[in-house]
């Protein structure tokens, strides 16, 4: 990994109670339908940390994604986020550009879809240049040279700058989305399933490679999956929900390997994994 990787160390979950939280989530509930949504979540999330959101299909965690990361509007509750922009915001107590201009900065999606977060008409050059000039940046040979790093940082091969993401591999696609989000050094990225429908085989270099990123960026990351192995992998802690509520939360390993909720227990075993 060259220089666009010299950041701020990934800090241990131990310093993490002297830190001030990233975001703070305060009774957060949305329910879009009876029984569907999430209702009266709270936690925060600190500098550096990866926070798993784990349960079934229709368990809440995408709306809770998707609430946390300004895409639905929450019914009740707060979000409040530290930026380094704007200070301490509310997020939905403010106006909705201001939101904006977070995902197109401090933040990142990664889509389970890589088409969701990718423009397929343009050049893979393009696709990250966009994020880069949606910054200010205006020169194109500089914003061609960040491009072309990042197609290194994710092991796409320079030479495919100029190929539209849509003569990619489904494991391509997803680094390149990868790139395009991680190229202005985002402090907070939001996962929702980013493995999901890949090859097995796929799937573990692109864990492997998530992992070296999230690490050498120091980055905060809250990521939705089923896939408790994912979870394990890339999460220090994991919030389990059920039915819209959180159930269990703990650190990832105390959760997975020890399980006290009873749900808990039938995730840990299989018998509710898709």
């Amino acid at each position: 990994m060259n220089s666009i990787c010299e950041q701020p160390a990934m800090l241990n979950s131990d310093d993490w109670q002297d830190m001030e939280p990233l975001l703070s989530v305060q009774n957060l509930s949305k329910f879009y339908a009876p029984g569907k949504g999430c209702g009266n979540v709270s936690f925060d999330l600190y500098p550096g940390e990866v926070l798993g959101i784990v349960g079934e299909s229709g368990s809440g965690k995408s709306t809770l994604l998707n609430s946390l990361s300004a895409r639905l509007v929450p019914d009740e509750g707060h979000v409040i986020y530290r930026s380094e922009q704007f200070g301490e915001l509310d997020l939905y107590q403010g106006e909705e550009s201001l939101r904006r201009q977070l995902m197109r900065s401090e933040w990142g999606i990664v889509h389970q879809h890589p088409r969701d977060g990718l423009r397929m008409n343009v050049s893979a050059g393009a696709n990250i240049g966009e994020r880069l000039m949606a910054v200010g940046e205006r020169h194109y040979s500089e914003i061609r040279q960040r491009a072309i790093e990042w197609l290194q940082a994710v092991e796409i091969d320079a030479s495919r700058i100029d190929d539209r993401p849509s003569q990619f591999s489904g494991g391509m696609q997803q680094r390149l989305q990868i790139a395009r989000n991680l190229v202005t050094h985002p402090r907070l990225i939001f996962m929702d399933e980013p493995t999901g429908g890949l090859d097995v085989s796929v799937q573990a270099r692109l864990l492997d490679l998530l992992r070296n990123l999230v690490a050498q960026l120091g980055l905060s990351v809250i990521i939705v999956t089923h896939d408790l192995a994912v979870a394990r992998l890339l999460a220090h802690r994991l919030m389990v929900m059920r039915r819209g509520e959180v159930v269990e939360t703990g650190l990832t390993d105390q959760v997975l390997d020890d399980p006290q909720h009873p749900y808990t227990q039938l995730l840990v075993s299989s018998i509710l994994q898709n």
